[in-house]
């Protein structure tokens, strides 16, 4: 997924390496994350022996935040002209420049060349929010499911809500169910909902805290379309990790994550009577391998 985010970095212009211009930038910044040297290390492993000569380009966007690049996701449910005005000032674009297959017209989304991140809004009680930042690539997958009015949703692994928020965006299902295991994530998917949507249209949304490895067996073939966003490896936040110690206990426990994701791609298999799309598995090689030797990808 960090090859593809680097592609779309390159199509807009961001992808660069070190530079006088970066450096600037980044003084000018925020005070910078802190690198945590166990994580990298193992990455400087891992990634350099998969990925050759291109790690050095993913490095250097991995461990630069300046250069994340993070999309403004308007909410139809709160649109303000004002807001889409703002963006065009200073210098944000519609993501959506060429002819899409699937591309619904409330679905706005922009993003700017200029390295940086538009500032967050923060929670409200009854106050919608007028805009979700994500990065662009998640919007990949929801174009992909082509969401039509009416339809039976699951969002398996759905905190903490982008993904969901934006399917919102592009249709009403006439059932969503979003899902999400990890309690205190599931909260944080409550709230980010209950900031963008209606509390009327609320209560059509199902809010469940279940294992996904049983979902399918619980409700086979209820859902039209089924996203599977897996839990993954999460290399980004890790890596900036300032418990060196937690760190060091996720590495070892993200080699059990290509199991773990193979037991949920073949639960949305069951639950699903439609399209099913999976987004953001581990890219180690060994995921891949896990899944393909299982049964579960094929090409």
């Amino acid at each position: 997924m960090w090859l593809l985010r680097r592609s779309l970095a390159a199509s807009c212009g961001l992808w660069r390496g070190p530079s006088p211009a970066r450096e600037q930038l980044e003084s000018e910044g925020k005070p910078q994350k802190r690198i945590c040297q166990v994580v990298l290390d193992h990455f400087e492993k891992q990634y350099m022996k998969e990925l050759g000569e291109a790690w050095s380009s993913v490095r250097d966007v991995l461990t630069s935040p300046l250069y994340w690049q993070y999309a403004v996701l308007l909410n139809k449910f709160s649109y303000f002209p004002e807001l889409e005005n703002n963006l065009h000032l200073k210098g944000y674009y519609s993501i959506f420049q060429e002819n899409l297959t699937y591309a619904p017209g409330s679905l706005k989304c922009y993003i700017s060349r200029t390295p940086g991140r538009f500032p967050a809004q923060k929670h409200q009680t009854g106050k919608l929010k007028e805009y979700y930042l994500l990065n662009a690539a998640s919007l990949l997958s929801v174009l992909a499911l082509e969401i039509k009015d009416g339809e039976r949703v699951l969002d398996m692994c759905a905190a903490p809500g982008g993904k969901s928020i934006a399917m919102l965006q592009c249709a009403w299902p006439g059932h969503l169910h979003c899902n999400e295991y990890d309690s205190q994530r599931s909260r944080r998917l409550k709230q980010t909902l209950e900031s963008f949507i209606p509390e009327p249209l609320m209560n059509s949304i199902a809010l469940s805290e279940l294992d996904g490895r049983q979902i399918g067996d619980l409700h086979p073939e209820l859902y039209d379309k089924v996203l599977l966003d897996s839990p993954c490896s999460n290399d980004r936040s890790w890596l900036f990790s300032s418990d060196i110690q937690q760190a060091t206990l996720r590495l070892i426990q993200r080699k059990e994550l290509p199991a773990v994701q193979v037991e949920l791609l073949r639960e949305s298999s069951i639950g699903a009577q439609g399209k099913m799309l999976l987004h953001d598995f581990q890219r180690k090689k060994a995921s891949r391998k896990h899944m393909i030797d299982n049964g579960s990808v094929s090409h």
